[in-house]
């Protein structure tokens, strides 16, 4: 092993180590290990694997720490992957010199306004384990082309831009567990411009990444999201799972615990083939928010407390929700959030198994919220081919379901009641607009404070229960 004391680091937090670290990167043996220390560096350490061959750093479990003292990563990888992973698209050197460099037991630290973690371009293979970075900008960049990432059991805590940063990237093959992101300023997982496929982001705390704990003048309406995808022009992003996570935040306008952003601009879906599944999504202004995205799978999920709305789909098609439970966090009684799902300019999509139920008081009772303004606890807007199936939507405000604008629906197999005395439920189904091919049938239809149903002619209904 390649001791970095051994190579005239000093560990004490005031010299530069920046050239005795580098010095044993470039002439160790290639496990580079530092001892319990504060090791200060003010240029970024590269890691040339095309010409220092494998290579892994260690911190000994965590108890050492660089601090970056400079502009830009304070570790660099860096190599020379260029096609796919497939293992016909390999050349003999990559597996010798290049394939998968280790970051273990590491913490970084920013002491520089512009210093970031750690960068990777062009490896196969990186593998980032029990990494602590904080006081950076950007924990994690992976930038230009890499393949089969793996990041487990890290910290990224509080910085001022994002945690794990997927930029103009080509990166297939990537898995994210077990880690905790939070508190950093322009998302906890941030996409954007990039060709993503087979991206697993599983059993991990994500949790408060927004402006409130940097309260930068005027950055609080930045969109964000703990786990945010934005396809641009040119990229795309599909096939991918996010599951078993914990995914909190607290309101900021422009905020979404996940968010997915296909091309508007040319009217693609260029997100899509993924499933959300098994987490607890909340408290943010939208808990998932999907916009022109196609073929996304959300199920098992609880999604409680939205500012604005738990779910909001819009130009979407293709898009599956089944059974999770819609609400708010009983555990603050009067203190509660409105929730609602909202899709608009979509089609083909199904509501299946749904349990939703709006607050007590059917509005936010939070003190400073933005009042939520909706029609309806369900809401479709302009859709096609939408089937609500087996769902119960209780307690709604102003309405149970509202639709307008809406052909080829199907309300099937409902329960729309309201239990609260006084009820605050005008009507169970409101239904405007015009339309074709649409039907309510086999549903459990209560009565509100005005009615049971008002919908257009030429909505079939068939074998419901209404309350007289």
């Amino acid at each position: 092993m390649s001791n970095v004391q051994d190579f005239g680091a000093f560990g004490d937090g005031k010299h530069d180590d920046w050239e005795a670290i580098q010095h044993a990167i470039d002439a160790g043996d290639g496990i580079v290990e530092f001892p319990r220390g504060n090791f200060r560096i003010t240029k970024p350490l590269v890691v040339d694997l095309e010409k220092r061959s494998r290579t892994s750093l260690h911190g000994n479990g965590g108890i050492a720490k660089i601090l970056m003292d400079g502009e830009g990563p304070a570790i660099v990888l860096k190599a020379t992957h260029a096609k796919t992973a497939d293992p016909d698209g390999f050349r003999p050197e990559e597996w010798q010199r290049e394939r998968m460099p280790t970051i273990d037991g590491l913490e970084i630290e920013g002491t520089h306004e512009k210093a970031d973690g750690i960068q990777i371009i062009g490896v196969m293979q990186p593998t980032l384990t029990r990494v602590l970075i904080r006081k950076v900008h950007t924990a994690v960049h992976v930038t230009e082309r890499a393949r089969n990432l793996l990041i487990s059991h890290c910290h990224f805590y509080h910085n001022t831009g994002v945690g794990v940063h997927l930029d103009k990237v080509n990166l297939h093959q990537s898995i994210i567990t077990g880690s905790h992101i939070s508190y950093c300023r322009l998302g906890g997982i941030r996409i954007e411009d990039s060709e993503i496929r087979n991206l697993q982001i599983t059993g991990n705390d994500i949790e408060y990444n927004n402006n409130r704990a940097f309260k930068i003048p005027d950055a609080d309406g930045e969109p964000t999201a703990e786990i945010f995808i934005k396809t641009g022009e040119e990229g795309s992003v599909r096939e991918g799972t996010i599951a078993s996570n914990t995914i909190q935040a607290t309101n900021s306008p422009n905020g979404a615990n996940i968010r997915f952003i296909g091309d508007d601009k040319k009217g693609d879906h260029r997100v899509g083939m993924w499933t959300i599944t098994g987490n607890l999504i909340g408290s943010q202004r939208v808990g998932i928010h999907l916009s022109w995205a196609r073929g996304v799978t959300i199920n098992g999920n609880y999604i409680y407390s939205g500012h604005h709305r738990n779910l909001l789909v819009d130009h979407s098609r293709n898009v599956v929700i089944g059974p999770n439970c819609f609400g708010h966090n009983p555990d603050y009684r009067k203190k509660e959030l409105a929730t609602g799902i909202t899709f608009e300019d979509s089609q083909n999509c199904n509501i299946t198994g749904v349990l939703i139920e709006d607050a007590e008081a059917g509005e936010h009772t939070v003190s400073g919220t933005v009042p939520i303004v909706r029609k309806g606890l369900i809401e479709l807007i302009r859709c096609r081919r939408m089937n609500v199936t087996g769902t119960q939507v209780l307690d709604g405000t102003p309405n149970g379901l509202y639709l307008e604008d809406c052909s080829e629906t199907s309300i099937n197999g409902c329960t729309i009641l309201d239990d609260r005395e006084p009820k605050l439920m005008e009507t169970a189904i409101q239904w405007k607009g015009k339309g074709d091919g649409n039907m309510i049938s086999s549903s459990r239809i209560g009565k509100g404070s005005k009615s049971a149903l008002t919908v257009p002619d030429g909505v079939r209904l068939s074998d419901n229960l209404l309350d007289s």
